[in-house]
């Protein structure tokens, strides 16, 4: 049986502010609208319910709402960048798109994710469309910053902040869910602010072992390679297995997917879209997963500090690791690197 939404901003975790924005931008719509945050701060949420209080027909608003939700109705159009940057080709492919009709009776939606990467020369195409677009389109553009170069086209638009989600309304929202408290602590504390992280890792019962892993790692260290490349090969593993929950729920949009385009004859709609976010979002997840590791470094050296005053400063060789994964290092080699700096401790 379908999903009722009675309320499409419900889902919103921690953005109290944001979410009386919504409401009011739902009953008195503007034709451009910037949603600023860090990226799991829910933006794409909330754009994803604010489109589906303007796409399709008033009397059909349960419908749309649902499909919205699920990022798969028609007259949403989803943009991401395919590569590091928004470019040029594909501003021009949004232009055409926002020129375009809507399909059902309502407006159309652009929603461009990471609107901060678009290049100086993309965002000036993008300008005229998203200052003057036909009556019947909106935009809705999701940036974690907005960049000298965009400024302008922010001016044109309607802004709402999307501050970091703290972890008490991340834990609050999932035990909301029947999520067990101790659960909901420990992925929110691994989450990084990320809503839709911290859900992800309530289904993964490995979530709390990885950890430990990281935990339990200076003590493990004696000062011989054999020991760094047992913890090495250890952690590696343990975080190829991470990927698993993320998979089942790619397969799962695609399958809904693919359900969605045999009951409307249409193949391929928004297909290579989803293919190009489960590529970014596994990508982003092995990363998230190594920074929870070298967060949870960070607190097992603070420890004795705390408890034994014993002076314990790793802080440089985890900034430097950290730094390094900006630059998508060979995982093995860096990781190795990292253990042979940090000094043992004691179980």
């Amino acid at each position: 049986m379908d999903e009722v939404i009675t309320d499409p901003f419900a889902r919103i975790v921690g953005q109290e502010r944001a979410v009386e924005q919504l409401r009011a931008a739902a009953q008195e719509p503007v034709h451009a609208y910037l949603f600023v945050g860090p990226r799991g701060s829910g933006k794409r949420r909330a754009a994803a319910a604010l489109a589906g209080e303007y796409v399709g027909a008033p009397e059909d608003r349960e419908r749309t709402r649902r499909l919205a939700a699920s990022e798969n109705h028609p007259d949403l159009v989803i943009v991401e960048p395919e590569g590091n940057t928004l470019r040029t080709e594909e501003a021009e492919a949004i232009v055409h798109a926002a020129s375009r009709s809507p399909i059902e009776n309502g407006a159309k939606v652009i929603l461009i994710d990471r609107f901060h990467d678009a290049t100086p020369e993309a965002a000036a195409k993008l300008l005229k469309p998203i200052e003057e677009p036909p009556a019947s389109t909106r935009f809705i553009l999701l940036a974690e910053e907005v960049p000298p170069e965009h400024i302008t086209i922010a001016s044109r638009s309607t802004r709402i902040d999307f501050p970091s989600v703290t972890t008490a309304a991340i834990a609050a929202a999932l035990e909301a869910q029947g999520v067990p408290h101790e659960v909901a602590m420990v992925a929110a504390e691994g989450s990084g602010g990320d809503v839709g992280r911290a859900e992800l890792l309530v289904s993964d019962e490995a979530f709390a072992e990885r950890r430990n892993l990281w935990w339990g790692a200076p003590a493990r260290l004696d000062g011989t390679g054999h020991a760094v490349s047992e913890v090495v090969q250890d952690i590696r593993a343990a975080i190829d297995e991470a990927q698993e929950p993320l998979e089942a729920r790619h397969t799962t949009e695609l399958e809904a997917i693919a359900e969605q385009e045999e009951l409307t004859g249409t193949r391929g709609s928004g297909r290579k879209a989803l293919e190009t976010r489960h590529k970014r979002e596994a990508r982003l997840h092995r990363t998230d997963e190594w920074r929870m590791g070298l967060a949870t470094l960070a607190l097992r050296y603070r420890e004795p500090v705390v408890e034994r005053g014993q002076h314990m400063d790793v802080h440089g060789q985890l900034t430097e690791a950290a730094d390094a994964l900006n630059r998508n290092p060979n995982e093995e080699l860096w990781l190795t690197a990292l253990l042979w700096s940090l000094p043992p401790l004691p179980a």
